[in-house]
């Protein structure tokens, strides 16, 4: 039984990350000129045919490796070492404590047979990773560590688009955390470091909205529910019945009859707005909280005109629009305009890059 999730491998080699999604596959270069402070190089996005990926699954994967050959080139990158992420429904995992004093083998050996308790498949079809996350506070003889498994065909299929598109895949992790890394970026940059605030981040994509509740630290909520920008590609081709593939170009480049502000545009953001606020209602019934300092909006539909203000009037909480490049250096040859536009999509990609600079 190998560990050959990459999951959360040592020092790694320069890398760029590479974020499979099912509408876009999305590409992130950073560098490290100074201690601590980060670079964008070079980005790229690439759209994807309906149905290539569909719920995390990559369904046809020369398509798949075609666009990210494509973004790969477009982006300008020379590096081909990719770190790459499965969505958090495709990975299992786990912390668990166990003796502080194993050597690396004896702690293989532990992790595999807890593994076969909470993984409900064979080992041998299973990809399987640890990493110890360190002491724990009331156990002094007892380290927390953290299991992560997923089927090895979900993994396979990821390395396999990288491959075919002349890639090298050295990491993969899970799409959560590696949002999570980029946004403890922002809110490391909050007053105090964010310390005591409730931030709720929603991260809308083509067919879901995500939320994650962070403090100190923490992801202490998630959930997802199926609302998305795909939905507002769909108000467009039925309004002025066009194919869905031309409402989605019209809808980036803004190529809409006047009267789409009013009565498309509009509609939706309404109706995200309820999505949002009733997952908000969610959070407080099913956890002790009672309050949000602070809302977050990521993903490409959260640069929609107005969703931001009409957030914010009605959950009477302070709401922005974040990029994970706040606080960075941008390179001269990325235009800041389109940058504007692109960058709440690239919370994952960016993420997945600042694995390169990890300890």
């Amino acid at each position: 039984m190998a560990f050959e999730l990459p999951f959360l491998s040592s020092k790694t080699p320069p890398l760029i990350g590479l974020d499979i999604g099912s509408s876009s596959v999305k590409i992130v270069e950073l560098s490290e000129p100074g201690a601590g402070t980060y670079r964008l190089e070079r980005y790229a996005i690439e759209s994807l045919p309906r149905g290539a990926v569909v719920d995390g699954n990559i369904d046809k994967i020369d398509i798949v490796a075609e666009a990210v050959k494509r973004a790969w080139r477009r982006s300008g990158t020379r590096y081909k070492n990719v770190a790459m992420a499965l969505p958090a429904s495709a990975v299992i995992t786990k912390r668990i404590a166990l003796p502080a004093n194993l050597r690396e083998q004896e702690l293989e050996m532990q992790v595999e047979s807890e593994a076969n308790q909470y993984i409900p498949f064979a080992l041998d079809e299973v990809s399987l990773d640890f990493q110890v996350l360190g002491p724990i506070p009331n156990a002094p003889d007892d380290v927390e560590v953290l299991i992560a498994a997923s089927r090895k065909e979900k993994v396979e299929d990821r390395m396999a688009v990288a491959q075919a598109a002349g890639l090298k895949p050295v990491v993969v992790d899970v799409e959560s955390y590696a949002m999570r890394s980029a946004l403890q970026r922002l809110i490391n940059q909050l007053p105090n470091g964010g310390e005591g605030l409730v931030i709720a981040v929603f991260y809308m994509g083509a067919n879901a909205t995500s939320v994650t509740v962070m403090h100190d630290g923490e992801a202490i909520y998630e959930r997802e529910q199926p609302f998305g920008g795909q939905q507002l590609t769909g108000d467009i081709a039925r309004t002025y019945g066009i194919p869905a593939d031309e409402a989605e170009q019209k809808k980036r480049s803004g190529d809409l009859p006047a009267n789409f502000e009013t009565d498309v545009l509009k509609p939706f953001v309404d109706s995200a707005v309820t999505e949002i606020t009733r997952a908000l209602q969610f959070f407080f019934t099913s956890t002790p909280y009672t309050r949000i300092d602070q809302i977050m909006l990521a993903g490409g539909s959260a640069v929609l005109a107005g969703l931001a203000d009409a957030l914010m009037e009605r959950a009477q909480v302070p709401t922005s629009v974040i990029s994970p490049f706040k606080g960075m250096e941008i390179s001269p040859n990325i235009r800041e305009k389109q940058l504007r536009l692109d960058a709440p999509a690239l919370l994952t990609p960016c993420g997945l890059a600042m694995r390169r600079f990890d300890e």
